[in-house]
């Protein structure tokens, strides 16, 4: 009962949220998120590490930085509003290829969680994150852009399976459109011993929604990772290689949990 009376509400929360949309390029987070959220009145902070060791170095449009042997930086704040709702600002930096360093911009966000299994305990879980950001155009095309990014997913002592069908894009209306970039993604995790999963994550990113592109310009991303959420700093590591030639060949990526 408690998932079929969140889902009107989630799905009404995303429709009046829709505007204009386009892709958004910049990797300073590559992760999917699942049920875990703030509670009520906890501050927290992740660190984001993820590097492109092969991948695209031909800019995509006049004046774009390229991934390739980019390292990306990102620190993502985090507060519980209430044990349902947490406020996230994320502050990206890049290291490129030439040396150069820059602050790429900042990402503000709302994570809802209504739906969710008691700690240690098994079922379902349903959200939404809603991201609005102003990256620097050499990194983005466009700005400020919005992100809706939905969660959906089921949580078991054992088993993590979570499917975040997003869609970004931008409110420029130079870039804008009236349909969103669809890149859904998913992650399936098994505990293998007490606080350690193993496991995968899928990206995709298909295009327009109702003209996507072919399957070989699509960007297609499959990680190996690891789970490790006991110890003094929990942390998600991950291994991805490209499943064609239009996605970034091989990026390594880490997310750290900073006590504080």
């Amino acid at each position: 009962m408690q998932l079929r009376r969140a889902l009107p509400y989630a799905a009404l929360f995303a429709a009046s949220l829709m505007s204009p949309y386009a892709h958004a390029d910049l990797t300073d987070e590559i992760q999917v998120y699942d049920d875990s959220i703030n509670r009520q009145g906890q501050f927290g902070l992740e660190l984001h590490l993820n590097t492109t060791l092969e991948g695209r170095s031909m800019p995509d449009y006049p004046g774009e930085i390229p991934p390739d042997r980019g390292f990306r930086t990102t620190m993502e704040w985090s507060y519980g509003i209430t044990n349902s709702l947490e406020a996230g600002l994320y502050l990206p930096f890049l290291h490129d290829a030439t040396g150069t360093n820059y602050f790429a911009g900042p990402r503000i966000r709302l994570k809802w969680i209504p739906v969710k299994p008691a700690e240690g305990g098994s079922g379902p879980f349903l959200g939404l994150n809603v991201e609005v950001s102003a990256v620097n155009e050499r990194l983005e095309q466009g700005r400020p852009a919005v992100e809706l990014r939905p969660i959906i997913g089921y949580h078991s002592p054992l088993w993590l399976i979570s499917f975040n069908p997003v869609v970004d894009g931008t409110f420029h209306p130079r870039y804008g459109s009236s349909y969103g970039d669809f890149a859904p993604a998913l992650k399936v995790a098994r505990t293998i011993w007490p606080g350690t999963a193993l496991g995968f994550e899928y990206y995709n990113d298909f295009g327009r929604i109702g003209n996507f592109d072919p399957a070989r310009k699509q960007f297609q991303q499959l990680f190996a990772a690891v789970d490790v959420t006991r110890g003094l700093i929990p942390f998600n590591f991950g291994i991805g290689r490209g499943l064609n030639g239009a996605t970034d060949k091989w990026t390594v990526k880490a997310i750290l949990e900073i006590p504080i």
